[in-house]
């Protein structure tokens, strides 16, 4: 029985070794471990043996078969790595061949209006200034003069990070607790601007800004442009210019009007609220218009208040400015005629390729912002 066993082994791995493909590797393992092969026939047999001869024979049966299965696995690999060299070899791409055709990709709106509102106020003589997008409460509420009790702090508005303990106050008897955030609004751009640089100042602030909301209009992180002006001598006037010229620019008409609404936010004394006239076509609601049928808000706004200056060691006798804010999200679906939100951060390749910008569409004052 061991020198039969022995001599089907060395058939069998012979015949293993010999197989030319996966095809007859499969045909070899059929023949010698499927349900109708030679050594399960013989497995078959253990349960007629007796116990003596179960002890003998099972070992060497289940030898076979572990020495052929182990066959069969070397063989599968060798050759299944050999059909890999063979398909690599064949498939070689040459890199310095011409591409079959142009990149798909496009400018995401919002990246678009970005750099539509930096070629407007660059033009106006203000700078693109940036922060960190995880700030300290201090920079984003208490130095904009937004009280502890202001809804904008509570948690269900804000994403906390972590609590800890001010070093400004730290080891006193006035230690006070702090908190790092994901920052509501881009304004503590202004605040870090006004600590780091001797006025006149005229900044834009643009970026991604962070609320605990979601809807149609409204994501957990979305984006915001807010605008600083520190000078001496500024008044009301200069914000209402500023504002017009730059929604004139933006929308490429003339025909703006726009309309400022008393309203309340701590950072600005006074504050307004900036509405642009829209008319009616076909249904739809079109920025511009002598007579506007209706009024859309696009932008808060107003005078930097005095504790705010103050706050950032300006004298507010001395300097005065203004500041505004608005969605930049927002403006490129007034725009653009986009009616949701959410499509914007879906990464649907259609609605890509519908509402995206070429990579040559630069915005310029001269041949138009809006591509």
């Amino acid at each position: 029985m061991t020198q039969d066993l022995n001599q089907m082994r060395d058939h069998m791995l012979t015949a293993i070794a010999a197989a030319s493909g996966l095809d007859a590797l499969d045909a070899c393992r059929v023949e010698a471990l499927g349900k109708q092969g030679t050594i399960t026939a013989l497995l078959k047999t253990l349960g007629k043996m007796t116990p003596d001869e179960r002890l003998v024979q099972g070992p060497q049966i289940q030898g076979l078969r572990e020495a052929v299965a182990n066959g069969i696995a070397e063989r599968k690999a060798t050759l299944e790595r050999a059909a890999l060299d063979a398909r690599l070899a064949s498939e070689t791409l040459d890199m310095t061949l011409p591409a079959d055709a142009t990149p798909a990709g496009t400018i995401h709106p919002v990246s678009q209006v970005m750099d539509e509102l930096a070629e407007i106020f660059a033009d106006l003589g203000f700078a693109v200034a940036t922060g960190p997008e995880i700030e300290t409460d201090w920079h984003n509420f208490t130095a904009l003069n937004i009280p502890e009790t202001h809804p904008a702090r509570a948690m269900h508005d804000t994403f906390y990070l972590q609590q800890g303990i001010d070093a400004k106050t730290a080891g006193t008897a006035d230690e006070k607790t702090t908190f790092s955030l994901l920052r509501t609004h881009t304004s503590p751009v202004q605040i870090r601007t006004m600590l780091s640089q001797k006025p006149p100042i005229r900044i834009i602030a643009p970026g991604r800004t962070y609320r605990s909301d979601s809807d149609a209009t409204h994501t957990p992180m979305f984006h915001q442009v807010e605008g600083l002006v520190i000078d001496k001598g500024i008044t009301l006037g200069h914000l209402k210019w500023t504002l017009e010229t730059f929604v004139k620019a933006f929308f490429e008409r003339d025909d703006i009007v726009l309309r400022m609404r008393p309203s309340y936010f701590p950072f600005t004394e006074p504050s307004v609220e900036i509405d642009v006239g829209y008319t009616l076509v076909k249904g739809k609601r079109v920025v511009g218009g002598a007579e506007p049928d209706g009024w859309l808000e696009i932008l808060g706004s107003g005078m930097v208040h005095r504790k705010v200056i103050e706050a950032c060691g300006l004298d507010p006798d001395e300097w005065q400015g203004f500041a505004f804010g608005c969605g930049i999200d927002r403006l490129a679906m007034l725009k653009y005629g986009m009616d949701d939100l959410r499509p914007f951060f879906d990464g649907d390749i259609r609605w890509l390729k519908h509402y995206g910008f070429s990579s040559l569409d630069v915005p310029t004052l001269s041949g138009g912002v809006g591509a």
